[in-house]
């Protein structure tokens, strides 16, 4: 009779379990890019980490979880950040300048970068934050609805929300909308491939160029966004990069020159540079905010390196017009985030007809 009890209790358990199991991934998404192994355990594969995952773990990015076997996104339709930015926002200055763009994010990430500017959603959890509910189709209607021109995964590392990215990408450019990629770069080479089909332009941070620099302030690594970025280039989306600047950390003027070096080697001289001012934020709190002259400096490397397209960011005194490389007038005026005139026509600067990188038509 014991034994009984206690078989009984047993499958009391199991059917219980099972009822949550399935009341648990009701409302998920099943993930993209992972492979089943023995024990139970599955292998992520949209990033470099390729986490393993025993039953109920989530991955480094704390956003896709194992739930029986299978491999979850918790973060499907629910983002938490939805706004409404200026495109040079992202920052892109030569795609569609002046126009809006929806700007949406989960959290999680898929690095751990110890100087993030946006660590509060970056770094939390799924159940740390409250999110909206939001389809892609009703991200769609309110992209539609604010009179946007496009869609930005933004504000934290887009990879993690991949499935959700995507799904939205794809009825995007069904609505005539664009689709921006502000990332990392901390993606395989396979999933980026795939989404790329969808998108328009990316802004890709390239943090430092240095192994040394990513294994101490991160937990990604340099060459895989090396590789993501000639693979932006070979598919043709826009492309625009972000490099944040901080204080004895990848400010070495050799690392400028050699990071600058070899952007022009292996993508060439006309994709935009953004130097960014960096402010003591989350776990690197020891560093003050990047002095304007190191990114003088930084941007006087990058002239000098042959790279046609330097911004200097976050810093409200400094202009961020865009000038001719040919004659070296002002072609974009602008005042912050306003766009006062452009002078660029059919592609090309209209005082001397040179061809201006980037998406000009509205």
């Amino acid at each position: 009779m014991k034994m009984k009890k206690i078989l009984l209790i047993l499958l009391i358990l199991i059917f219980f379990n099972s009822f949550i199991t399935a009341q648990e991934t009701k409302s998920l998404k099943e993930a993209s890019y992972y492979q089943k192994i023995e024990k139970n355990r599955v292998n992520c594969e949209l990033c470099p980490n390729r986490c393993i995952l025993p039953e109920g773990q989530t991955g480094v990015c704390g956003v896709r979880k194992n739930i029986d076997g299978k491999l979850y996104s918790l973060v499907y339709n629910k983002p938490v950040a939805i706004n409404i930015d200026p495109v040079e926002k992202k920052p892109l200055y030569h795609f569609f300048p002046g126009t809006k763009i929806l700007s949406i994010a989960t959290v999680g990430c898929n690095m751990r970068c110890n100087f993030c500017q946006n660590w509060e959603i970056s770094q939390s959890r799924p159940n740390e934050v409250k999110p909206y509910k939001m389809t892609p189709e009703q991200i769609i209607e309110v992209a539609k609805n604010y009179n946007c021109k496009s869609i930005a995964f933004t504000y934290t590392e887009p990879t993690i929300y991949y499935e959700y990215m995507l799904d939205i990408a794809k009825l995007a450019k069904k609505e005539n909308l664009k689709t921006v990629m502000v990332t990392c770069g901390f993606i395989n080479e396979k999933p980026f491939r795939e989404l790329a089909k969808y998108l328009d332009a990316a802004n890709i941070d390239l943090k430092g160029y240095s192994e040394n620099f990513y294994s101490t302030y991160t937990t990604g690594k340099l060459q895989p966004i090396l590789n993501t970025l000639k693979i932006a280039k070979e598919l043709g989306l826009h492309l625009e990069i972000t490099n944040l600047v901080i204080p004895n950390a990848n400010d070495d003027p050799k690392l400028i020159r050699n990071m600058c070096k070899w952007m022009v080697d292996s993508l060439g001289t006309n994709y935009p540079l953004h130097f960014s001012r960096f402010f003591p934020k989350y776990k690197l709190l020891n560093r003050p905010p990047t002095p304007l002259k190191t990114l003088k400096k930084a941007k006087t490397i990058a002239r000098s390196e042959g790279i046609k397209y330097i911004y200097i960011g976050n810093i409200s005194t400094e202009s961020e017009d865009t000038y001719c490389p040919n004659c070296r007038k002002k072609i974009i005026d602008r005042s912050g985030y306003k766009i006062e005139s452009i002078h660029i026509k059919n592609g090309k600067c209209e005082y001397c007809g040179e061809n201006i990188y980037g998406i000009w038509n509205k």
